[in-house]
């Protein structure tokens, strides 16, 4: 499967990466680059559960595919995500299914500093956009 033009971007720039610093300075970086969330969108219902930080996720389709934006309290949450959202942004509800996430963070190079609660809260992320986009 080919992958959405900002997934690439993000690989491409996180392959530039010659350690764990730089990596972490761009993954700051993107999740500073993240457009916010109305404050209207910061609802309990958009909440994700399963997250020891808070985020929120909201979605639309649009011509048959899907565009999630989301928020988060926490910095280092914020960046995954954003690069979660590059990942997922503009797939179908067929290719949103087929994501691979711990294949996704591996390609970045950042699964070894993803801890077993980050990613099981970005596992809650994935999850629930596949709720969402199943109906």
């Amino acid at each position: 499967m080919t992958l959405p033009t900002e997934a690439q971007a993000a690989l491409d720039s996180f392959e530039q990466c010659s350690g764990w610093e730089q990596r972490a300075r761009l993954l700051m970086q993107w999740g500073q680059r993240m457009p916010a969330l109305d404050e209207h969108a910061r609802t309990d219902a958009n909440r994700v559960h399963g997250c020891e930080s808070l985020v929120w996720l909201v979605a639309e389709l649009k011509d048959g595919r899907w565009q999630f934006a989301a928020s988060s309290d926490a910095r280092l949450i914020r960046g995954l995500v954003a690069l979660l959202l590059a990942r997922v942004n503009g797939l179908t509800t067929e290719e949103l299914q087929q994501v691979d996430l711990p294949a996704w963070f591996e390609q970045l190079g950042l699964s070894r500093q993803l801890s077993a609660s980050r990613s099981n809260g970005l596992n809650a992320v994935l999850q629930r956009m596949r709720e969402l986009a199943l109906g």
